[in-house]
């Protein structure tokens, strides 16, 4: 089985396409988190998880919902696949020490380049249309040689991430700063352009907002940018740093 967790769909959409080419069932962590019971596993059942990078790292409910998770056996073959703009820093290393508390072994990790999404500090952007472009044809045929590689059988050990520069100040340094002072759903706002449309209440996978004539954030929000990236009159706010920053559709994104 396949989980993932996904705001602005590129991990959605690496994860259908695994789930596709291992033709394992594919489960939302979001949607999955609350609930209580066992996960029984096949004989030789691969187990997977497709996130996204955040802050040189997996997200907070992927680790929340791995320490929660229970299986009724220890999985034969456990992988990971993250998506990322630009690098990963440490994130195998970190991901690999939550599911080892479990008492598991990580035998694979891979890293897929997506589209940028963050835009929430100075310096960040999405992308323009030619990277854009140029990202998801590159990524298709990643997902493509991951999806032949985890179905070759091959039981090594094996990691394909990209670190990127200063891996272990980013993963270990920067990331729990980040955590604890760039968390807030505090600055998220909606200008007076607001339509109450409803799409970023449907589109938080926490259920973490509310319209209530504007939209309302509470305390659960895992930073995705789902909620700014798809409202139709960039109305969606975090604080003044996203004023004159670009959205993410994910229009080249096809199944």
């Amino acid at each position: 089985m396949i989980f993932y967790f996904s705001g602005t769909g590129n991990s959605a959409w690496v994860a259908r396409r695994l789930a596709e080419g291992q033709h394992e069932p594919l489960l939302s962590i979001a949607a999955e988190m609350d609930k209580s019971g066992e996960y029984k596993l096949k004989e030789g059942e691969k187990v997977g998880f497709v996130f996204p990078v955040y802050a040189w790292g997996p997200p907070p409910i992927v680790v929340r919902f791995i320490r929660r998770m229970k299986t009724d056996k220890r999985p034969d073959y456990l992988f990971f696949v993250c998506t990322c703009g630009d690098d990963t820093g440490r994130t195998a290393q970190v991901f690999s020490s939550a599911v080892a508390q479990k008492g598991w072994q990580c035998a694979a990790g891979y890293s897929v380049t997506m589209p940028n999404t963050y835009v929430s500090l100075p310096g960040f952007d999405v992308d323009s249309c030619d990277v854009e472009s140029l990202k998801v044809q590159n990524a298709v045929a990643r997902v493509r040689y991951i999806n032949e590689e985890i179905a070759s059988g091959v039981r090594m050990k094996h990691f394909s991430c990209h670190e990127g520069a200063f891996p272990f100040v980013k993963s270990y340094v920067l990331r729990p700063l980040f955590h604890a002072l760039l968390m807030s759903p505090k600055p998220f706002c909606a200008t007076g352009a607001c339509v109450a449309c409803k799409k970023c209440e449907e589109a938080c996978p926490v259920g973490n907002i509310k319209v209530e004539g504007r939209p309302v954030w509470g305390d659960r929000c895992t930073q995705c940018l789902a909620c700014y990236h798809v409202c139709p009159v960039h109305a969606v706010r975090y604080g003044k740093m996203t004023a004159s920053k670009g959205q993410y559709k994910g229009r080249l994104l096809k199944d």
